[in-house]
């Protein structure tokens, strides 16, 4: 299994990820396939944890393009396939860290933004980064009602896309990314709340000013452009000290959560 720079792990035989000692996770368990692909936030299949594992499996993901505009010298239509083709994914074991109070660490597939928005030449007057999600209410019965202001819109600060560990994620496990976790290509930022990691991506737009992303517009009280994982200050209804890790058994006790999610 490959290993490669900040946050990437090797796993052994026993199962267990080790996990580079600056974010200070020893030893920390995977959480299972089982848990993974079926324990998620992905409003557009329904707001229920097993909403999305339940409605998401007839979802065509073939053909699927993504376009990268705006503030770039070459903007670019590629398919998933030519993305994946060239662009080798690699496996990078992240915890992520959900804006609930809960937890999950995810052998990942994937590869960095950043070789992906090499391809476009980015301009000087680029400073934020805006991603959308498709928007499909045939097939994602969740889009058919307001919960949020669809297409799903996330973003990032330019440095923070660029940065080797920001990820576009491929898959899991060793296999393809699951359509309940975002296929066939999804964000995943491992210092940030979990919402903050946009699926099912159709479009990557380099802007001058900072994006409004889907939960701001829905409740900018509760969810703020940034949300970098921080166990000292609260959320509005719930503190962020600590997190339930999923896998776990509902008698465990919570963990204390680490600044940054531990990616500082």
């Amino acid at each position: 299994i490959k290993s490669i720079g900040l946050g990437v792990g090797t796993l052994s035989l026993s199962g267990i990820p080790f996990l580079n000692s600056a974010y200070s996770q020893n030893k920390t368990k995977l959480t299972s396939y089982e848990d993974i692909t079926t324990y998620n936030n992905y409003y557009e299949f329904g707001t229920g944890k097993g909403h999305p594992f339940k409605n998401s499996q007839e979802f065509i993901t073939k053909p699927w393009s993504v376009t990268i505009e705006g503030e770039v010298d070459n903007p670019i239509t590629l398919s998933a396939e030519e993305i994946i083709s060239l662009f080798p994914s690699e496996e990078r074991i992240y915890k992520l860290r959900c804006v609930e109070g809960w937890s999950m660490v995810i052998p990942w597939m994937g590869f960095s933004l950043s070789k992906l928005l090499s391809k476009v030449s980015i301009k000087n007057t680029a400073k934020f980064i805006e991603f959308e999600s498709v928007y499909d209410p045939e097939q994602m019965n969740g889009q058919r009602y307001p919960v949020l202001n669809w297409p799903y819109r996330e973003g990032l600060r330019i440095d923070e896309a660029m940065h080797p560990i920001t990820t576009v994620v491929t898959g899991l496990y060793g296999k393809a990314l699951p359509n309940q976790n975002g296929a066939p290509l999804r964000i995943f930022v491992p210092w940030k709340y979990g919402f903050k990691s946009a699926k099912a991506i159709v479009k990557i737009k380099l802007v001058k000013q900072m994006p409004v992303s889907s939960w701001m517009k829905s409740s900018p009280r509760e969810y703020g452009f940034y949300s970098n994982v921080n166990p000292n200050v609260s959320h509005p209804r719930w503190s962020q000290a600590t997190e339930r890790v999923i896998g776990e058994g509902i008698l465990s006790p919570r963990i204390e959560t680490e600044m940054f999610n531990g990616y500082g």
